[in-house]
């Protein structure tokens, strides 16, 4: 199966368009301490059913080095109590912040929860030194996502103001979008 990966970027915080309040009534707070548990539970509930696996074989280890590295942060949009989606931001060299991964969990999808998590996400990106002050003030904020990501992603991205720079046709080999990586198969309603 061909899949098309998409890269896209802002440079300038005045790039960002914020999405309107969600229908679905969400807060969205930074995840402060680090937990394999949670990124895991977050990782596979978000991404099982859009094929995320370069995670799954992470060790306990592997997560808690990756979650403590300053500078990476988790935040998660909660809806009365429960994980609607989330957003990691990972610095990079050149002053640069990755929007790593960005999602919702199914329950959340099409409560507009995706636009509003992700305006409050590239937000965080650009004012991640004032957190973090080892850091340099972010002058660039990028992500990718391609066609076996939901089918909103790109035009969510691109609604907030991303603009795509690059595109690259690959096969990812045996992708079998039958089957889900979990949380279980079939947990997209």
């Amino acid at each position: 199966m061909d899949v098309i990966t998409w890269y896209l970027e802002q440079r300038s915080p005045d790039a960002l368009i914020p999405a309107r309040e969600p229908r679905l009534p969400v807060e969205v707070v930074r995840a402060e301490v680090p937990s394999p548990e949670f990124g895991r539970f977050l990782y596979t509930a978000v991404g099982g059913d859009w094929q995320w696996t370069d995670r799954l074989a992470w060790t306990y280890d592997q997560w808690m080095t990756h979650l403590t590295r300053p500078g990476v942060e988790t935040w998660v949009a909660w809806h009365r109590g429960t994980p609607a989606g989330y957003v990691e931001l990972e610095p990079q060299e050149g002053a640069q912040v990755e929007i790593a991964y960005f999602g919702l969990l199914p329950y959340a999808i099409g409560g507009g929860v995706g636009g509003h998590l992700l305006s409050i996400g590239t937000a965080r990106a650009w004012d991640l030194a004032t957190r973090w002050p080892s850091l340099p003030e972010t002058r660039r904020v990028w992500l990718h996502t391609c066609s076996l990501d939901g089918p909103a992603a790109l035009a969510n991205y691109r609604a907030r103001g991303f603009e795509v720079y690059d595109e690259k046709l690959n096969e990812p080999g045996d992708v079998d979008e039958g089957t889900t990586p979990g949380p279980w198969p079939g947990a997209r309603p």
